[in-house]
């Protein structure tokens, strides 16, 4: 690793190399001068914000705001974003766990409000791990569309699935894929790109020593070439008309208006966004980047932590698609209701075509359906999607996913659970989808805290399957029987 010197008094070591290269930057790019190096270099030794989303899945601004327990400040940047005070620790709230909010840095809300996805699109966040950005794209798209999120590293992904369920997304898919596999299978298909690209990391020293510890002028150069290569894959998906967004977390000029330079000057089809800076982002400290289309976050001029976006508009019509396949007709035949005799999916009676095996766990689902779920929900369930069982396990499917063969996927649709010997047991997933209206039986808990650690509930008249819920929102399923509810929230998630 390159030697290290003092930022500004001692606190934190800085790479000397990285020292001298944003003495270049902070001479040459608009918005900062060589004047203001010690004021960001000071930075790195004072305190980080703390920032967390409102899940508009589930609440409405004024009835986040009035409910969260915490001292919440508006992010600027960001539509949904809040700053709060570290001590108060919501992540250990139970508001935490029915996915009112995601905990994430301030400055990383700015991609996910650049690509400004919209209901009805097909959207792909090609580097989604953790999920910060991916439940962002998946909260403003408000359960209409479709959201792929791909992660490389399955550990990841794994991760990325625990997030989406919490949160409630409905139409999400997740992919444990190289992004060039992606390519082959999606061309021309996404209205809107996210590249969060794996980065050296810059942005975050003040925030995770061992980004500062891991960072060497190699590995800037290793990000840089993978960035490249990411960037290129990712231009095969985006469809006329769509948008590409790339960001990072880093300073770095190789890797932040080098890459982008370099992918323009090799795509003529794509153009820089010169209006992606608003007046709103400026007054907040957000400055240009080094080229049109670009914009820079830096810690000394706003509360968050450094990072880089680019915004890119690929020539062509933009022809907004929502499932193009499904008609009137077809949605009306994949209603769950048993008193229609003609239903799509898996819930239409074929005499003939299906063993009693399939027959049975068709059935178990259908009469789940109707004892516990309302007619105006069952009628919308699937309206454009199919019901496919992959052995026991069932899952509500985009039907413009038909294509997946041969992909990883971790999630290929909305977990609706598993037939059993008797029985049809829902999904966490599908119960963090779910609203009280939704469902026939719900219990509001008052302990919430209870429920979580895995304690079965008092029965007050119940039977069968309902929804916990706590201040309205879902916790998961429970099961009543005799004077006890059995818990099913999962165990690998319940607290101690």
């Amino acid at each position: 690793m390159a030697d290290k010197m003092s930022a500004a008094g001692g606190m934190k070591e800085l790479p000397s190399a990285f020292v001298e290269e944003m003495k270049d930057l902070f001479a040459k790019l608009p918005g900062v001068s060589v004047s203001e190096l010690p004021a960001f270099l000071e930075s790195f030794r004072g305190e980080r914000s703390y920032g967390l989303r409102r899940n508009p899945l589930k609440y409405t601004r004024d009835e986040f705001e009035r409910k969260m327990p915490f001292s919440l400040e508006r992010v600027p940047w960001a539509e949904e974003g809040y700053f709060y005070k570290k001590e108060e620790q919501p992540g250990k709230s139970p508001y935490h766990e029915v996915g009112a909010f995601y905990i994430q840095e301030p400055s990383a809300m700015i991609a996910a409000e650049l690509l400004a996805a919209k209901p009805g699109e097909r959207i792909l966040d090609l580097c989604a791990a953790p999920g910060g950005k991916s439940t962002q794209i998946a909260g403003k798209m408000q359960g209409e569309g479709l959201l792929v999120c791909n992660e490389y590293v399955s550990g990841r992904a794994e991760i990325l699935f625990q997030n989406m369920e919490r949160i409630g997304a409905p139409d999400c898919v997740i992919l444990n894929e190289s992004a060039d596999r992606i390519a082959e299978v999606f061309p021309l298909f996404f209205d809107r790109v996210l590249v969060d690209a794996p980065c050296s990391g810059e942005g975050m020293f003040r925030k995770e020593e061992q980004a500062l510890l891991q960072w060497s002028t190699e590995n800037v150069s290793m990000c840089a070439q993978r960035q490249r290569e990411i960037l290129e894959e990712a231009a095969k998906m985006v469809k006329p008309g769509g948008v590409l967004v790339y960001a990072t977390c880093t300073f770095s000029e190789a890797e932040d208006e080098a890459v982008i330079r370099q992918f323009l000057e090799t795509h003529e089809e794509f153009l820089a966004d010169e209006t992606v800076l608003s007046k709103e982002m400026s007054a907040a400290g957000i400055c240009p980047g080094g080229l049109p289309g670009t914009v820079r976050m830096w810690p000394h001029k706003l509360r968050g932590e450094g990072h880089f976006a680019a915004r890119l508009l690929k020539a062509g019509t933009d022809r907004k698609v929502c499932c193009e396949e499904a008609t009137d007709g077809s949605r009306k035949k994949n209603s769950l209701n048993r008193s229609k005799k003609k239903q799509n999916g898996y819930c239409k009676n074929e005499i003939g075509r299906r063993n009693s095996s399939e027959q049975e766990r068709e059935d178990y689902f259908r009469d789940f359906c109707e004892k516990y779920l309302m007619e105006c929900y069952r009628d919308k369930l699937g309206k454009d999607g199919s019901f496919v069982w992959y052995g026991q396990h069932l899952y509500l499917v985009s039907k413009e996913l038909a294509k997946m063969a041969g992909l990883r996927v971790k999630r290929g649709g909305l977990h609706l659970g598993e037939a059993k010997k008797g029985r049809f047991e829902p999904s966490h997933t599908w119960a963090m989808t779910l609203k009280k209206e939704d469902v026939l039986q719900s219990l509001e808990i008052e302990d919430p805290a209870a429920y979580l650690r895995g304690e079965t509930l008092e029965n007050r008249g119940y039977q069968g399957w309902l929804l916990i819920l706590f201040e309205g929102k879902p916790m998961g399923f429970g099961k009543a029987g005799g004077n006890m509810i059995k818990n099913h929230y999962p165990k690998g998630l319940r607290r101690s």
